[in-house]
């Protein structure tokens, strides 16, 4: 027997089949999702939801024909997302992704569309959720004429996948838009009412490993999951001993607790059932050290006026040369901001004559990922009762960066494990799909698949 997971995030599309007995993926392929529309404000973050749809379809297709003992099918994407679909469950807009930072511009009495949202309804809204995005277009008259409901770009598909035109929404990409009673696990009607938002436009949700439908009436398919738990999920041996470190586009910690209200800076998500994550996400993770490349890059262009394909290969080599440095510099990478201060920015200090070198920015820059990572760690156990005493480790910034791994275990003070495949996302949602299918009673038993490296 064997599952699809199918991951929808915000550069691949991916998708990989697992074999539901011995745990190893046996194929997996993945295309770029290069749907980015042009022409569009320089604020918005917009992909196209039809190119992607029809992307997801084909890879499904394609590995349906190649095994004829698919059991089940997952899906999973990027969270926080938003495209609104017609009454036959057709996208009648862009895909507004997490990235869109409308909620983030300036609306009236010095507050962003965001604030403004938060203020009226007293849950804290930030830019890129779904619900502070659709508030921006309301507050705009953005909203499409035709707009029946609004849904991730997984939910869109996993819809499709299974024959339907209405989507249904797990839990844990609810919670990702705002506006959500975690406690009750359903959307708050009277704080979207209270903003002005149309509920009936709001998705039904489901807190169940639900099987929406059936691929070609025959395959299962599970409700969508929000990526953050489905890395999780795809990662980890045990929910309850098992912190997550995930570096890739972005950054985040996740672990399990009982509590229901975050600390400072930090989410609490649902997970499956009645189980919550304690998240902590960086807006801008992986992609700091994308852009201290990109300087190293241009500086090198620069100084020799000729065009420079790559800074990595310098990179590597120094690393590979320099398994520490003295006298280091204290870099903050918050070159995105966070979400509750999105106009926060990167800073550099400790900087002296002798350490104004592409050495120590190299290093300040992994230390300071690794720190960010760590103080939100800090401030989420601070909380809870729970202490994780596993340290799992995925995405590719990590997985790419031996060094990178090294000081985050450090300061973390724990041995990192790295999972044996390297699609977590899209593992975690063919671990999901097996047990809405039946064939895993508990998402615990289905966890024991998951191998490491040695």
């Amino acid at each position: 027997m064997k599952a699809i997971g199918l991951d929808i995030g915000t550069t691949t599309v991916c998708a990989i089949v697992l074999d539901a007995e011995n745990g190893e993926v046996v194929k997996s392929i993945t295309l770029p999702n290069d749907t980015f529309l042009e022409n569009v404000k320089s604020f918005e973050k917009i992909q196209d939801p039809e190119k992607i749809l029809d992307k997801s379809l084909r890879i499904v297709d394609e590995l349906c024909r190649d095994y004829d003992d698919i059991v089940s099918i997952g899906v999973t994407g990027q969270m926080h997302g938003l495209v609104y679909l017609d009454e036959n469950g057709n996208a009648v807009s862009g895909l507004y992704i997490w990235q869109d930072a409308s909620a983030n511009e300036m609306y009236k009495d010095c507050k962003t569309y965001a604030q403004h949202l938060t203020d009226l309804t007293g849950y804290k809204m930030a830019s890129g959720f779904g619900a502070s995005t659709y508030y921006y277009h309301k507050e705009n008259n953005m909203v499409p004429e035709k707009a029946s409901t609004i849904c991730t770009i997984h939910d869109y598909a996993a819809m499709k996948l299974a024959g339907l035109t209405k989507p249904v929404m797990h839990v844990s990409d609810a919670a990702s838009y705002g506006l959500f009673d975690i406690k009750n696990a359903c959307f708050d009607e009277a704080a979207i009412r209270k903003a002005g938002l149309d509920f009936n436009l709001f998705p039904a949700v489901t807190k169940e490993n639900m099987i929406l439908g059936k691929k070609g009436g025959k395959i299962p398919v599970s409700v969508a999951i929000g990526d953050n738990q489905a890395s999780f999920l795809g990662s980890v041996c045990d929910v309850d001993e098992c912190l997550l470190v995930n570096v890739g586009t972005g950054s985040q910690i996740s672990f399990a607790t009982k509590a229901h209200t975050a600390a400072d800076g930090l989410e609490i998500r649902p997970c499956v059932g009645d189980s919550h994550l304690m998240v902590g996400s960086s807006l801008c993770g992986g992609r700091a050290f994308a852009l201290l490349e990109n300087f190293f890059r241009k500086t090198a262009e620069l100084v020799t006026g000729e065009k420079v394909g790559n800074a990595y290969r310098g990179i590597d080599k120094f690393l590979e040369e320099n398994e520490k440095i003295e006298n280091p510099i204290e870099f903050s990478t918050l070159f995105c901001g966070t979400r509750e201060n999105p106009q926060e920015k990167a800073s550099i200090t400790s900087l002296g004559i002798d350490n104004f070198t592409p050495g120590h920015f190299i290093y300040g820059v992994m230390y300071g990922m690794a720190d960010e990572l760590y103080s939100m760690y800090e401030k989420g156990i601070s909380v809870c009762e729970e202490r994780p005493c596993q340290l799992i480790a995925s995405g590719n910034g990590i997985r790419k960066n031996a060094t990178l791994r090294r000081i985050v275990s450090e300061i973390f003070g724990m041995e990192i494990k790295i999972p044996a495949h390297k699609e977590e996302a899209a593992y975690g949602s063919a671990i999901f799909s097996l047990t809405s299918a039946g064939i895993y009673d508990t998402i615990q038993s289905a966890l024991q698949l998951i191998q490491y490296e040695s």
